[in-house]
């Protein structure tokens, strides 16, 4: 089988398509035979060798594929620690979602890792309930959109960020409330002219060191911000004090490096609970841009610098 090698050098990516053996399922697995994988923020931390898979987890890149079970021709999209970025992969049997009906298997290679993340961090960690405000940060990332949707289908009020002007109207299209231009307008000050002081009660934050004091100035009292990235930086100055005065949580979390087992009890839980609203037509992936396996250096560049506005997918077919 083909899969995806890449090295980065001064910003710039280089992509050759290496040549293994399938990989032999466990009996705890299935083989996938691939026919789209989602390009995630964590693909290009681990080429600069800074997020590695966890230990006994393919070293190939990628983190989410569709496809179908070779064994059976079933349609599937699944949740991955690493491997998606290849021709065939094994997967854990509790992290494979059917195909929605009436999703293609471009579109779905987008949706586990954005969905499954949005949903772990918003629903399990943080509790979204209806009528919450909930912060979205890098609104228009395939993480954000969906958190978007999946925030305005629990009923919650949603002001987005981004650093791009031309982006704001996707905000705008996946449900959010307040749209903000964070290059433009300071956060919390847009925030409390349409909502008011102490507002919010939910952040998803990927950006880290620039946006945490803003987080904490917007929160409610009993708000949890809960960071899933550090993409402006790892270092902060916490005001703990009003960490205190907020009686806030503050929440760190990953998704790639839960144990097999937990993965398997969320996506069973999303199964039940989001899943049958994507047959629905009330959710959706924003495809951004799909490429060829030939063409992955391009996509790894295209998210590197910001161009993306939801998924970047890789077309295997």
């Amino acid at each position: 089988m083909r899969f995806v090698h890449a090295q980065e050098s001064d910003g710039r990516y280089a992509v050759t398509l290496a040549e293994a053996t399938p990989p032999a399922p466990k009996p705890s697995e299935l083989l996938v035979r691939v026919a789209a994988s989602g390009v995630n923020r964590a693909d290009l931390s681990q080429i600069a060798g800074r997020y590695p898979p966890p230990p006994g987890e393919p070293e190939i890149l990628g983190l989410e594929v569709s496809g179908t079970i070779e064994a059976t021709g079933e349609a599937v999209c699944a949740l991955l620690a690493g491997g998606g970025h290849a021709e065939y992969v094994a997967v854990p049997k509790g992290q494979i979602l059917p195909v929605p009906p009436g999703m293609d298997l471009v579109a779905a290679g987008g949706l586990p890792e954005a969905f499954l993340t949005a949903f772990t961090n918003l629903v399990l960690e943080c509790g979204l309930r209806p009528r919450d405000t909930v912060l979205v940060h890098a609104g228009a990332s395939g993480v954000g959109l969906a958190a978007i949707r999946l925030a305005k289908l629990n009923g919650a009020r949603v002001a987005a960020t981004t650093r791009t002007a031309a982006k704001l109207a996707a905000l705008e299209a996946a449900g959010a409330d307040l749209a903000i231009d964070s290059s433009a307008d300071d956060v919390a000050a847009a925030i409390e002219r349409r909502f008011g002081p102490d507002a919010v009660d939910i952040v998803l934050d990927p950006v880290g060191a620039a946006t945490l004091g803003a987080d904490l100035r917007v929160l409610a009292r009993g708000g949890r911000v809960v960071v899933i990235h550090y993409l402006s930086g790892a270092k902060v100055e916490l005001d703990l004090a009003l960490l205190m005065h907020k009686r806030a949580r503050l929440v760190g979390s990953t998704l790639r490096s839960r144990g097999r087992p937990e993965k398997a009890a969320i996506v069973a839980r999303f199964r039940e609970d989001v899943l049958p609203a994507f047959a629905a037509g009330k959710l959706g992936v924003t495809v951004d841009s799909v490429f060829r396996p030939e063409q992955a250096a391009e996509a790894f560049q295209r998210m590197r610098e910001n161009r993306n506005t939801g998924k970047i997918v890789i077309d295997w077919r």
